[in-house]
């Protein structure tokens, strides 16, 4: 049964992503730059100028509303979903409901005069931005003299919990990324709690290294499947706790499985571009292919990853090697820039030369400003929500793996963060040899293995429908599944809760709305659909093999491997 802690917990999930020229962008530059409207802000006023009656009666009815709360007449109430306000105080006491409710009128007035601003997409993105963090920030359920449960809190703990929030706000703004702790550090070990299917690393370079998992099943599928992680945070993304691991679950399946795991970059490796992790997953499938015996390999990207992975594929097209791929997997994945919500709106080509610039001059973008971004694109979940735990209730953050594997930041390249900038502010990908990979002209089109993509319907920031455009670029059959989740529940989706939903349909017309018309419902978990769909293309089924290993290739480390561990 799923509960509030649950919900809250998902929410926090789903915020953890976001798309990646935005993550890079704010990451390069700071988050000043995008709290200030600029232009954007200057246009809403002019536009509200030439709107004086827009103006007036919004401030004669949010007056009026005031008015009503005042006397106690208002039926102003939250959302449901407002876990801020879910104490009963802030409707049981007079004093407390009426700031409640003051605050959600002012806050919903303040957005339909930007709604009705008549600003375009990109103002209307920009703006919203600055004003739903400055909204979230003025929550009276931030304010520890107003918050019922903060107040509680330190009569009952004779003000200790009000010092301990000091010493834990104290301790988070000492160092970067200042903002508030949302797992424990040691909340969980990775190799002991995380990253625990068994198996070996096969291959390791300076670029990466390749886990091979010990099969689980006495036959094996015989092609075996190669895993590319993204190149924000570490692998283990898709190998978390046991029974919540994508790798452990499709091991167990039956299917010979692979993951790249990425080394952790530091400005000695600020070279390394698209062409250097095209170069890795090239070699990762040859080792694959080398230990299994098999002339193909089933590869699955995921976000950043997937990325790479269809660069990749349209690589091997071009230069006539296209049969190496048995089928291809895209997770999470936006190859379409267009119209992808906030980053099409804040990415341009003068940020995209300020972030390059930024990264160049140290060699490699911090992982710790990637963490920033990733907390304030969705503060009421990543900042605030923690602010009132951490610093106004005197808590520890409750352990969540996906948060801890969120808080365990890496380094990217400055020529990939270049590469991928660049890629993002021209939509290089739509267009046949707008990119390159290895020096091959990259037209998505010519990649006509069968194609397997999952997006999530919640997931505000990359719009399902932007993954979905995926699905008409490139060739050969597609099945396009839309899971309940957002971004990385997405992925995340592991059978056995019983409110998970996807949906599929047997065709991909070119509108995506179509699409989800025609779509129908399943309930459970995608990943028992994924490993079937697996099975009909990675060959038949083979003995497993006694040991990991072969071609020449020995295991060297047990997994998860040495570059996980660094820092």
């Amino acid at each position: 049964m799923s509960t509030d802690a649950d919900t809250s917990r998902s929410a926090a999930a789903d915020a953890a992503a976001a798309p990646l020229d935005l993550l890079l962008t704010d990451a390069a530059t700071g988050m000043l730059r995008r709290v200030n409207p600029g232009g954007s802000g200057l246009r809403l006023a002019a536009a509200l100028a030439v709107r004086p009656r827009l103006v007036a009666g919004r401030g004669t009815r949010l007056a009026g509303g005031l008015a009503r709360i005042a006397v106690g007449r208002s039926q102003v109430e939250p959302s449901r979903r407002d876990r801020r306000f879910a104490d009963p105080a802030w409707t049981g006491n007079p004093l407390l409901r009426r700031a409640m409710q003051a605050y959600l009128a002012t806050a919903q007035a303040a957005e339909g005069l930007v709604a009705e601003a008549g600003l375009d997409d990109a103002d209307s993105e920009r703006v919203g931005f600055v004003l739903t963090n400055l909204i979230d920030a003025l929550a009276p359920s931030n304010n520890p003299l107003l918050n019922p449960a903060a107040v509680k809190a330190a009569v009952d703990t004779g003000g200790r919990s009000a010092l301990t929030g000091l010493m834990h706000f104290a301790s988070d703004m000492a160092v970067a990324p200042r903002v508030p702790t949302m797992v424990e550090p040691d909340a969980y070990q990775v190799g002991v709690d995380l990253a625990v299917t068994p198996g070996s690393v096969v291959l390791r370079t300076p670029v990466f290294e390749l886990i091979q998992y010990r099969p689980a099943t006495p036959t094996v599928r015989q092609v075996p499947l190669l895993l590319v992680p993204p190149v924000i945070n570490k692998f283990y993304v898709m190998d978390l706790a046991p029974s919540r691991s994508m790798a452990e679950y499709l091991v167990g399946q039956g299917l010979q499985v692979f993951m790249i795991s990425w080394r952790n970059p530091d400005a000695r490796h600020a070279k390394w571009d698209l062409g250097t992790y095209g170069q890795a997953v090239l070699d990762a499938m040859d080792a694959a292919a080398r230990i299994t015996g098999s002339e193909q390999t089933a590869l699955a990207g995921a976000c950043s990853g997937g990325i790479i992975a269809a660069m990749v594929a349209a690589h091997l097209a071009h230069t006539g090697q296209q049969d190496r791929i048995a089928a291809l997997t895209l997770l999470v994945t936006v190859l379409d820039q267009a119209r992808a919500g906030l980053a099409s709106a804040v990415v341009d080509e003068r940020t995209v030369r300020l972030a390059t610039a930024a990264s160049r001059a140290r060699g490699y973008l911090d992982g710790r400003s990637l963490a920033e971004v990733f907390a304030w694109l969705r503060p009421n979940d990543l900042i605030w929500n923690y602010w009132v735990n951490n610093y106004l209730l005197g808590r520890k953050p409750p352990p969540f793996d996906i948060l801890f594997w969120n808080a365990d930041t890496t380094r990217m390249t400055a020529g990939l963060h270049r590469d991928f900038l660049q890629l993002g502010a021209a939509n290089a990908l739509v267009t046949p040899g707008g990119a390159t990979m290895l020096g091959s002209p990259v037209d998505l089109a010519a990649v006509d293995r069968d194609t397997y993509l999952v997006a999530g319907i919640t997931d505000h920031i990359c719009p399902w429908q932007s993954c979905y455009r995926s699905t008409q670029l490139l060739s050969g059959r597609r099945r396009f599944v839309l899971s309940t989740s957002g971004h990385i529940a997405a992925m995340v989706n592991p059978p056995g809760n019983e409110k998970a939903r996807y949906q599929v349909a047997k065709d991909c017309p070119e509108d995506p709305q179509e699409w989800l018309h025609r779509a129908e419902t399943c309930h459970g978990s995608w990943w028992p659909d994924y490993a079937g769909w697996l099975a009909e293309r990675c060959g038949e089924e083979t003995a497993a093999p006694g040991e990991l290993g072969g071609g020449g290739l020995v295991p060297v480390f047990d997994a998860p491997g040495t570059y996980v561990h660094d820092h």
